[in-house]
């Protein structure tokens, strides 16, 4: 097993043999990887020929004289190299932006746990498109990384130190039991304690905020098999997906489920809101709509009766690809805290939509069901609607 330090030796040589120094004198294995695709990157242990050889194309598509195309290319090559390796305890690259975005896709696939930090010259900026769904620790450089120098030496060198840390350091043993996964939204979180409250003597549940990288988070662990199975009381996602909101998890939500055919429970929790950030960020279409706000960076729009059938009839198209256990239980007085009688969002009209559209649509079999409560979602009646499906089909 070994370390990976990886990045373009063609201008980042330098730096990476010395983040390769330090974790051998620290007494692991390492293996050096160039990913440059300008110039020869001298003495390494895989050289970019080798990495573009897995490009799905052919190593030639890699050497382009476009320096973009080449980095777009090399990634592809880069996350097809990793795949195909068994022996990697942990990852460390440095680069500048291009670097960034050239080898952060391949750790983004490695499984979580396995350490993974990159040394950027945007880490202390907006690393979401970087680190996206993973584990992968963003360390700022502080000087662009080009040459060694007295705070380089240190930025580097604490970054060696620290995977060779991870990587180190044992993780103390917990009881083992099984892992499940659970979707939650400030407006569900009633709804999610008590399912919590029931089922974690059994389970080790794992709560994921349904903010877009909450639910492809979720989706990863559900690939990964490193969960038995989900509530996913909460898809407002899939609001922001269809409707141009700031939470979306894009067009594989649920898709995780379809694939590893796992015990699936789910609801329509917060399917009653579209998240925008500040009243002012609102799109124009949107500013005339029934809006909340939540705080001064989140702004609620309530959805449409319209809106909620075209959601219904996604969440169905899904439902139908899963060909495992499904229960997905519909509350019939209310979708949030908003959505309860007397409150902001409360509209049964707009909620009969959603409902009816999954009726409508959903093929319904012995292990596919719908399942309607004649509560809100967040009373404890419901919860434990959920746990009792939960259970049944485990």
């Amino acid at each position: 097993m070994s370390i990976y330090v990886v990045g373009t030796c063609d201008t980042k040589g330098a730096e990476l043999r010395y983040i390769r120094d330090l974790i051998k004198s620290a007494g692991h294995s390492t293996l050096l990887v160039d990913v440059g695709t300008q110039h020869d990157g001298g003495e390494v242990d895989v050289n970019s020929q080798m990495v573009a050889m897995h490009h799905p194309k052919g190593k030639a598509v890699v050497f382009d004289e476009n320096r973009g195309e080449a980095v777009t290319q090399m990634s592809i090559a880069f996350k097809n190299f990793i795949r195909s390796r068994t022996d990697i305890e942990g990852i460390i690259s440095a680069g500048g932006s291009g670097g960034t975005a050239l080898v952060t896709p391949a750790m983004r696939i490695l499984p979580i746990g396995i350490p993974k930090l990159m040394v950027s010259t945007v880490a202390s900026g907006n690393v979401g498109p970087y680190v996206g769904s993973s584990d992968i620790c963003m360390m700022y450089s502080i000087t662009d990384i080009q040459g060694l120098n007295k705070i380089s030496r240190k930025v580097l060198g604490n970054a060696a130190h620290a995977v060779v840390g991870m990587v180190k350091a044992s993780i103390p043993e917990v009881a083992s039991k099984p892992s499940i996964g659970l979707s939650m939204f400030g407006v569900t979180t009633p709804c999610i304690e008590g399912v919590l409250k029931a089922l974690q003597a059994e389970f080790d549940c794992l709560v994921f905020h349904a903010t877009g990288t909450g639910g492809q988070s979720m989706e990863k662990l559900v690939d990964s098999r490193m969960v038995k199975g989900l509530i996913d009381a909460t898809t407002t996602e899939i609001c922001d997906l269809l409707i141009g909101g700031v939470f979306s998890a894009g067009e594989d939500r649920l898709g995780s489920i379809i694939r590893t055919r796992l015990p699936y429970v789910g609801s329509c929790g917060a399917l009653d809101m579209v998240n925008f950030g500040a009243k002012e960020t609102v799109p124009e279409i949107y500013k005339e709509r029934q809006l909340h706000v939540h705080n001064a960076n989140v702004t609620l729009m309530r959805t449409s009766a319209e809106e909620n059938k075209n959601i219904g009839e996604w969440l169905a198209n899904k439902l139908n690809q899963m060909q495992g256990e499904v229960r997905f239980l519909l509350p019939l007085k209310g979708l949030s805290l908003l959505d309860a009688e007397g409150q902001t969002f409360h509209n049964p009209e707009a909620n009969a939509s959603l409902f009816d559209a999954l009726e409508n649509n959903v093929v319904q079999t012995e292990k596919r069901r719908l399942i309607k409560i004649d509560h809100n979602i967040n009373d404890r009646e419901f919860s434990m609607e959920l746990v009792n499906q939960f259970r049944t089909i485990m």
